[in-house]
């Protein structure tokens, strides 16, 4: 059995929201990046710059980084490169406007069973917040309000605003600072063993696993166990309607 859980933590991608991995970077953007920079740059070197650079970034997050970068950061080093400088001034003074595009997906939908999780969480009064590594946490944060959702959540968490990362604790104590509950108490649901697992070792609090695409793909032996695993948002109202 579980323990009682004071206050519900859960991740974003993976766990409230999933999409389709994209498969190339949005048409629009690289628009937008192309008129910014007056088209020094082509629209076919742009789209490689960015895809280029999503990769790089990609294996950057991948890492264990205690500290995010921001967003003038991650243009600078994933994805401007060689550019002319005229071009990477005008990119650095619009970052982040551009992380915002670069990071909001329309085709984000929330889980199954993710709305039924969070109204029986709120009906039963347990606070509820979003811990998530992000680019851009107002792209999430707007999805989710679009959603209708987002005022159930008392804060949301962000890497981008909190400058630092999971799997460092310091996102789940942000978050249950700001509603006043100690770690020890909390549920964190997440998708990843090695960034929202680990992270609520660290942290102290009770890891529950939900299953997705990237879930599948990491190694258990290399990580530490959830205390529970769910498929989706279901499974995770089952869990609290046992717990609670």
């Amino acid at each position: 059995m579980l323990p009682r859980p004071v206050a519900l933590l859960l991740d974003f991608g993976g766990v409230l929201a999933d999409a389709p991995p994209p498969r190339t970077p949005p048409p629009e953007l690289v628009l937008r990046v192309y008129n910014l920079i007056g088209g020094v740059l082509t629209p076919g070197e742009i789209q490689r710059s960015l895809a280029d650079g999503a990769a790089a970034h990609a294996r950057w997050r991948d890492e264990d980084h205690p500290d995010e970068l921001s967003q003038a950061e991650v243009w600078d080093r994933f994805v401007l490169g060689d550019w002319p400088r005229t071009a990477q001034a005008a990119v650095r003074a619009m970052a982040g406007k551009l992380s915002y595009d670069l990071a909001y997906r329309n085709n984000w939908a929330l889980r199954p069973g993710i709305p039924e999780a969070l109204d029986l969480a709120a009906g039963r009064g347990l606070p509820m917040a979003v811990v998530s590594n992000t680019l851009c946490g107002a792209a999430h944060r707007d999805f989710l309000a679009k959603a209708g959702v987002g005022r159930l959540f008392a804060t949301q968490i962000y890497s981008d605003e909190a400058g630092v990362r999971k799997p460092n604790p310091q996102m789940i104590w942000n978050a249950t600072d700001e509603l006043a509950v100690a770690p020890q108490r909390c549920w964190f649901v997440g998708d990843s063993r090695r960034r929202d697992v680990l992270c609520a070792r660290r942290a102290d609090a009770t890891a529950i696993l939900m299953r997705s695409s990237r879930t599948d793909e990491e190694d258990p032996a290399g990580w530490p166990s959830p205390d529970a695993t769910v498929t989706d948002g279901f499974g995770l109202a089952e869990l609290l309607t046992q717990a609670l």
